[in-house]
């Protein structure tokens, strides 16, 4: 029994400290957000700046990571379905190290109906950070970073499901 409680602990510990760490980021709220390219589809790249004027969330994960596996289904729930024909509104989930070999079959078995996408060379991660999954970045209208976070914690991810239907019931009501 002791054992089990000192492994709980141990585990609460280090998803705090990835929480609350920084030490990991290259980027934080309020820089303009990095640009770079992507492959949308087999094939067809696009790039970030394609998508400026509409709140864009990226989500950073891999496929064998617990506490993205833990995030990425309340996502489906309580961010994408809600959200997906929004056109004020972008999701991006990217693959840290895999590609469409390992995404494709991964978001079938899971039931995901958002774009999971690769980052084989971590190319895109490596503009966010050096360190630490999932991470989320909510960037809004201006392409300023205006959200992030590190790990998966329930209040935490309820403030950034809080954020994405404020911003997008704001942008909905201007028009």
């Amino acid at each position: 029994m002791k054992k089990i409680f000192l492994l709980l602990s141990l585990a609460f510990s280090i998803n705090t400290f990835a929480q609350t760490s920084d030490e990991g980021s290259y980027t934080k709220v309020g820089d303009t957000a990095p640009t770079f390219t992507f492959e949308i589809e087999k094939g067809k790249i696009v790039d970030l700046a394609d998508f400026k004027g509409k709140l864009i969330l990226i989500n950073l994960f891999a496929t064998w990571c617990p506490p993205c596996n833990t995030e990425l289904p309340l996502v489906q729930k309580q961010i994408w379905d809600k959200h997906k024909n929004d056109k004020n509104f972008q999701f991006f989930v990217f693959g840290r190290e895999e590609g469409w070999d390992k995404l494709i079959p991964y978001k079938t078995k899971r039931g995901f109906t958002f774009p999971i996408l690769p980052d084989v060379d971590r190319s895109i991660f490596s503009k966010f950070a050096k360190q630490s999954i999932p991470r989320n970045i909510l960037i809004d209208q201006n392409g300023k970073i205006i959200y992030q976070s590190i790990g998966y914690e329930e209040k935490e991810f309820q403030s950034l499901v809080k954020l994405i239907d404020d911003k997008l019931n704001a942008a909905a009501n201007t028009k």
